[in-house]
């Protein structure tokens, strides 16, 4: 018994030095369609709004981009779609999208779920609440009798439980699933504060008729790591975790979409870490012949999509409406005081 082992496992590490390329059923049927269904917010300012053409733009629609620009080397193969927050987990349950980029909270019961997958987090959040000016209200240990319009089947709804509660206030809820509905609930009175991820309030008082009779309130009652979700799929998750890494990558050594080619065509007097990560016998290369990519995935990524920063600035940075500040902040790089910490590749 133990011979037969011992040759079980000599042949199982000869297999992997071979360069075994990782396959998945996801993986499979992405390459056999030539299309990746990713799932965003129908109507998030910033993050995911759909075009004159119907196309979905921002934050997190970049980042369905970069899978497809990784996996399928063309970021317009993305099948970007606009879902409500209580479908979307379901929809990838249900086999009917391949990876969701809006807005989803990792937590431990999601996580242990078997019919999904949270591969990385894209962005750093936590909840808050935005009320009406005319409430006269500074912070929210004054909204004692307050009633919320909040999302269904979110985790606000459990932050808005146990911030009241701890704290002995009351409060009623008014659970409503649809954002347009919810939002008209809260703009037109029915509500007096609306509650959810920080950054999602920021895009959501934009849609509002006079975005500057509200405010958000100073308190961030919970920690939000919003992460991209696929089905499970080891070759799918490993090709998503990696293409988001080498954009982290490629901002520390501050190559971005702009200059991307112009570093390309001097690697020999590039660091050795840029050389890793666009160089055709490269660590990215043996990564795509492994995982099944193309050999100049991670060109293709930055050439298409771009580095983190510039899907940050360019969607919710300091030219935008937004005008958000990532240095010093959560979603910055390590380096720079944040959490963004950009794997080594090698």
């Amino acid at each position: 018994m133990a011979r037969r082992n011992l040759n079980w496992m000599v042949g199982a590490v000869a297999t992997l030095m071979c360069g075994h390329v990782i396959a998945g059923p996801v993986m499979d049927e992405v390459k056999s369609k030539g299309s990746l269904v990713c799932l965003v917010s129908p109507n998030a300012p910033g993050f995911s709004v759909p075009d004159s053409q119907g196309v979905f733009q921002g934050f997190n629609a970049d980042f369905c981009r970069m899978a497809a620009a990784a996996i399928l080397g063309d970021a317009s193969k993305a099948d970007i779609r606009g879902v409500g927050f209580s479908d979307s987990l379901k929809t990838i349950v249900a086999r009917q999208a391949h990876l969701a980029s809006r807005s989803i909270t990792s937590t431990g019961t999601r996580d242990a779920d078997p019919g999904v997958s949270f591969v990385v987090t894209s962005f750093f959040d936590g909840q808050g609440f935005m009320v009406p000016k005319s409430l006269g209200v500074k912070n929210a240990s004054q909204l004692n009798g307050a009633t919320v319009c909040a999302e269904e089947g979110s985790t606000t709804l459990l932050n808005i439980a146990d911030y009241f509660g701890d704290r002995g206030m009351q409060y009623r809820v008014e659970n409503i699933a649809d954002k347009t509905a919810r939002l008209a609930a809260f703009f037109s009175g029915k509500c007096d504060v609306y509650a959810s991820d920080v950054t999602a309030l920021t895009s959501d008082r934009l849609l509002a008729t006079e975005p500057a009779a509200y405010q958000i309130l100073p308190e961030v009652i919970s920690a939000e790591p919003l992460t991209l979700v696929s089905q499970p799929d080891a070759a799918f998750e490993k090709a998503v975790y990696w293409a988001f890494q080498v954009m982290l990558n490629a901002e520390q050594f501050g190559v971005n979409q702009a200059n991307v080619d112009q570093v390309v065509a001097s690697l020999a007097t590039q660091p050795k870490g840029v050389a890793r990560l666009f160089a055709k016998d490269g660590a990215t290369a043996d990564m795509g012949q492994k995982l099944g990519l193309p050999t100049d995935w991670a060109y293709q990524v930055i050439k298409q999509v771009g580095n983190y920063n510039d899907v940050f600035e360019r969607h919710l940075g300091a030219s935008t409406a937004f005008g958000m500040q990532r240095a010093g902040g959560v979603n910055a790089l390590v380096r720079d005081g944040g959490l963004m910490y950009p794997y080594p590749i090698r």
